[in-house]
């Protein structure tokens, strides 16, 4: 566990001023100064942090995902993974699922124990099992071994995604997390449309070296994914430590670990320990902390929010190239690959668009998930209604409506989590609620692999009704998620007086986080460059008043 300062050390980190002020920064006044600086601060984090998460989830839902461009991958030769396993469309809606079944089983024990170890080891453990367990994908050669390789892919993956959510609260205020969560999670985007471009191209390399181009796509992937998680270990900080806090003894496993750096130094480590004392001083956890995390009722509106949107997700990625075969026969595989790509560009740009929105205007986070899950629900009408045998496009425009509505609602849904169980419930509140959401909300990952586009008659039966009641199925589960935003929006307002109440519990800490949260929210101010604090530009700290409030505006546990 962390270790914390002394009383005498605690105090002098809280009084301890910055730099003297001069005549420029008192024009501005001293919270403009503070949240300049701030801002600095966070900006510094997000070169550290942003990338490299982005990075290894790119690969990570890159193994995770490539399986669905495999089944279509150089069919015209008979050499895809269906053909080469002889997979029935059930065998593949099993093995799909399988893999959720885990994820779901192993998400909230993987995301406490990283609450207990070094969060930057455990996501290197993460990443480095993907990779082996991906490039074994290049090995497959019947039915049952499908299913044993989908099933310790759930196992190793479970917790990275929610662990990166928890992960991200240990450097940043709940209410900025959505943003920074949204530009990860364009990686799985970006690994979404490039895999299904780069799969054009190992297609080309299929029968090299006596192998097919999935095995080529598995094997390439698997590798780079591995050596990427030993690099975690230099690149990721590990959870931030009080200024002055005496160095751990390096026992155990840390003993064979590179030496950690810290993410901030000097001046920005105690601007960033002041802005957010409630990460340095987490009490610890036991089983009751748990329980009362698993019986507050919010858990279950964010989780069938969650439940709806991400079942929606992981039906397009695993079965768009079907959905859009369907829609426009006659396409080879590689025009198959190609088309799959401008969905997820898509979704790429919903997310830049909406979730640095959803943070400005936090209080409001839930119109950010209607909104995108409504387009959600046209784009499915479209695909399923619209076009005719003669011009099937408008079934693809469709898809692409789909792909763009999706893109803002997942990151926005674990946004939401932290700020609503932070406050209440501190480290493990973070570190439960968004396993929990993620967790079961994933079983609706596992209702769109495994019930549907292979679960009804007519899904199987080539035309213009091919797949339509999947998607109007789809289109079910959506409006769910939809009505479930509405009354968490509703039941927040009633019951905690608010969507923009923190509903501390008693004895957190309110530190200048919280304190500038309850000034309001940023809106769009400084969004261009302009607003208040702007004039100390980019390194303004050296030329700050006192960063901190005194001592005893700071409340403690």
């Amino acid at each position: 566990m962390m270790a914390e300062t002394t009383g005498k050390q605690q105090s002098e980190l809280d009084n301890r001023p910055l730099a003297d002020s001069h005549s420029e920064d008192q024009e501005l006044g001293e919270d403009g100064i503070l949240d300049a600086k701030v801002e600095r601060v966070y900006r510094k984090l997000d070169l550290r942090i942003v990338p490299a998460l982005w990075v290894l989830y790119f690969l990570c839902a890159a193994v995770r995902s490539n399986v669905g461009l495999s089944l279509t991958m150089n069919m015209e030769t008979g050499n895809s993974l269906s053909q080469k396993l002889k997979l029935s469309p059930h065998q593949i809606s099993t093995g799909l699922a399988l893999f959720y079944v885990c994820y779901v089983l192993f998400d909230v024990p993987a995301n406490l124990i990283m609450t207990k170890l070094s969060p930057h080891v455990w996501m290197s453990r993460v990443v480095v099992g993907v990779g082996i367990v991906g490039a074994c994908h290049a090995a497959l050669s019947a039915g049952w071994n499908f299913y044993l390789i989908r099933i310790l892919l759930g196992i190793v993956i479970a917790g990275m995604w929610p662990g990166m959510a928890y992960y991200l609260t240990l450097f940043y205020p709940p209410s900025r997390t959505g943003k920074r969560i949204g530009q990860y999670f364009t990686a799985a985007q970006v690994s979404a449309a490039v895999a299904g471009l780069v799969s054009a191209g190992f297609q080309k390399m299929n029968g090299y070296g006596n192998l097919t181009g999935y095995q080529w796509m598995f094997l390439l992937y698997g590798i780079v994914t591995f050596l990427l998680g030993i690099l975690i270990l230099w690149w990721l900080p590990d959870r931030p430590k009080a200024p002055g806090s005496p160095q751990e003894p390096r026992k155990g496993y840390k003993k064979f670990l590179p030496k950690e750096k810290p993410a901030l130094k000097g001046e920005d480590a105690m601007i960033h320990y002041q802005d957010l004392t409630r990460v340095y001083h987490a009490p610890p956890w036991g089983l009751r902390e748990l329980w009362n995390v698993l019986c507050d009722w919010r858990i279950w509106p964010l989780t069938f929010m969650y439940f709806g949107v991400v079942g929606v997700g992981i039906g397009v990625q695993s079965f768009g190239t079907l959905i859009i075969r369907a829609a426009v026969p006659g396409l080879t595989s590689i025009q198959l690959s190609l088309l799959f790509a401008p969905i997820w560009v898509c979704d790429l740009i919903a997310i830049l668009i909406f979730t640095p929105l959803s943070d400005r205007f936090h209080r409001h986070r839930y119109l950010f998930f209607i909104f995108p899950a409504l387009l959600q629900v046209a784009g499915l009408l479209i695909t399923t209604y619209a076009g005719s045998i003669d011009n099937p496009w408008p079934r693809y425009v469709g898809l692409l409506i789909v792909g763009f509505g999706l893109g803002p609602t997942v990151p926005n849904c674990m946004a939401w989590t932290n700020e609503i169980f932070q406050p209440r419930h501190g480290d493990i509140g973070v570190a439960a609620a968004t396993a929990l959401v993620s967790g079961l909300g994933n079983t609706g990952s596992i209702t769109t692999t495994y019930a549907l586009y292979t679960g009804w008659a007519s899904d199987n039966v080539p035309g213009p009704l091919q797949f339509r009641k999947s998607n109007l199925v789809m289109v079910g589960i959506v409006s769910m998620s939809v009505c479930s935003a509405v009354l968490m929006a509703v039941l927040v307002t009633v019951v905690d007086g608010g969507v923009g109440k923190r509903g501390h519990n008693a004895g957190a800490v309110l530190d200048g986080a919280a304190r500038r949260e309850l000034r309001g929210q940023r809106g769009l101010k400084g969004i261009f460059g302009l607003g208040r604090g702007s004039k100390t530009g980019g390194e303004g700290g050296s030329r700050g008043g006192p960063v901190t409030e005194s001592a005893e505006e700071v409340v403690r546990e």
